[in-house]
């Protein structure tokens, strides 16, 4: 079993969010935090899927000359994609409440890339989600301005709070993509990783 495994490994998560934090705890990883400050910006020409690797890559660049031998970093960044554009976290609540007027009676993609590094490999993969929100009311929207975080999330809004509870009407694909790490195929992926190290 890969927890078993990954006792051979000190498992850190790149990443401060408290969202992915409760989702590797709830799976039954032990694991430390670390993180560093990187830039999210992407070249332009990327499309959603590359965007969301380059990014974790990214992350994993900023901790790798840290690792030791045993340390097994995870790193993420998950995106959203309408209208072959990026929504990425909005600058403002003006341009958040911009953002869900779009999204709103829509479906859009929720891509998430993951890095799997240590001191001398890397792995990184992407797991993309449909989401379809149901047409939100301005009230709706106003009343999620105020009462929710729409500024730390990409897209303006997290499935996991008011606006995802009334107004996603269905997804098509991992519901914990979309709250920022896909844990079905983490693990999975995960489970392949270990097999390719001598730890």
């Amino acid at each position: 079993m890969i927890l078993e495994k990954l006792a051979a490994f000190n498992l850190i998560l790149g990443s401060a969010s408290p969202r992915r934090k409760e989702l590797l705890t709830n799976a039954g990883f032990q694991f430390t935090i670390r993180t560093a400050n990187t830039n999210e910006e992407a070249p332009a020409h990327l499309n959603g899927h590359e965007t969301a690797i380059h990014i974790a890559r990214e992350k994993a660049n900023a901790l790798r000359d840290a690792l030791d031998e045993r340390d097994l970093l995870i790193t993420a960044d998950t995106e959203v994609w309408f209208a072959q554009k990026r929504f990425g976290k909005p600058e403002s609540l003006m341009h958040a409440q911009d953002m869900l007027k779009q999204l709103s009676g829509n479906s859009h993609e929720v891509i998430s890339g993951v890095c799997f590094t240590t001191a001398g490999k890397a792995h990184c993969f992407t797991v993309s989600t449909e989401v379809t929100m149901r047409t939100l009311t301005d009230d709706e929207i106003s009343y999620y301005l105020k009462n929710g975080n729409p500024l730390d999330k990409a897209g303006a809004y997290g499935i996991q709070e008011w606006i995802g509870l009334v107004g996603i009407a269905r997804i098509n694909g991992s519901y914990t993509n979309v709250v920022g790490l896909p844990m079905s195929a983490l693990y999975q992926e995960l489970e392949n990783f270990i097999k390719t190290l001598n730890p």
